[in-house]
């Protein structure tokens, strides 16, 4: 999590999905918005953008459970220059598809799942879904040829296996995630007979370059990092905002 304020991010792209509590936003863009529940924030940093994220105002007075997942995604070297942007995705404009036999339901967040679409806006394959499976019920995840796949359990516990050959069974618990091969093209997931389970898919196209980091800085190469950090110090990443003061 980065709950820090004037946090910079350079050339990649990162998502919070929200499974309890309120994340409040703003960015050098003039970005501002705040997520909750089943909801999504994803934002491209790109050429670059200064930001902060903090529990909501509402969430600080009232208080409770805050549970947020965050995943930081390279670009390619051919969109580390975009523009970059704040995709505020609702609940309420993420599709849901229920699985077979009532064994319960995918919502599409980026990618698609048995031909419904997310909304988010990516610059390369990539599947997002958060999955509800119900006790002892199974699903087979489609995943694309060449795909890395991970699968992390919010709750419950799942056993996954893979289509890719030699892997075999591994059985998953809340906090853990599960790496899959490139091989194959799908992943089995079948929920715990002691309860239900709520898992995150993610999958996507190895993008197959250099990387270079060092904080919040992703590029290809050390030049281009030195490049990007004397762009955050001499103001050309985006201006300093007002805060929103936590």
């Amino acid at each position: 999590m980065c709950w820090s304020w004037g946090k910079s991010n350079s050339v990649l792209v990162f998502f919070v999905f929200c499974s309890q509590g309120e994340v409040e936003h703003a960015d050098s863009e003039g970005n501002r918005g705040i997520i909750g529940p089943g909801d999504v924030q994803w934002m491209t940093a790109a050429s670059g953008i200064i930001h902060e994220e903090f529990h909501s105002t509402n969430f600080a007075k009232e208080g409770g459970v805050f549970e947020m997942v965050q995943l930081w995604v390279n670009l390619p070297a051919e969109h580390k220059m975009s523009p970059p942007s704040y995709q505020p995705i609702l609940a309420s404009s993420i599709p849901s598809v229920a699985l077979p036999s009532s064994a319960g339901s995918v919502s599409v967040i980026a990618g698609a799942f048995a031909g419904v679409a997310g909304p988010a806006r990516t610059f390369t394959p990539i599947n997002m879904w958060t999955v509800t499976l119900k006790a002892g019920r199974a699903m087979t995840a489609p995943i694309p040829a060449g795909h890395t796949t991970v699968v992390f359990v919010r709750s419950g516990a799942v056993t996954t296996a893979g289509d890719g050959g030699g892997e075999g069974k591994a059985r998953i618990v809340q906090g853990q995630i599960s790496v899959f091969s490139r091989e194959g093209e799908s992943c089995e997931l079948e929920a715990g007979e002691e309860g239900d389970a709520e898992v995150v898919v993610l999958s996507g196209m190895p993008i197959e370059e250099e990387i270079a980091a060092r904080g919040p800085f992703v590029m290809n190469t050390k030049a281009e990092l030195r490049e990007a950090m004397e762009d955050y110090s001499s103001g050309r990443m985006g201006k300093h905002f007002k805060s929103t003061g936590r």
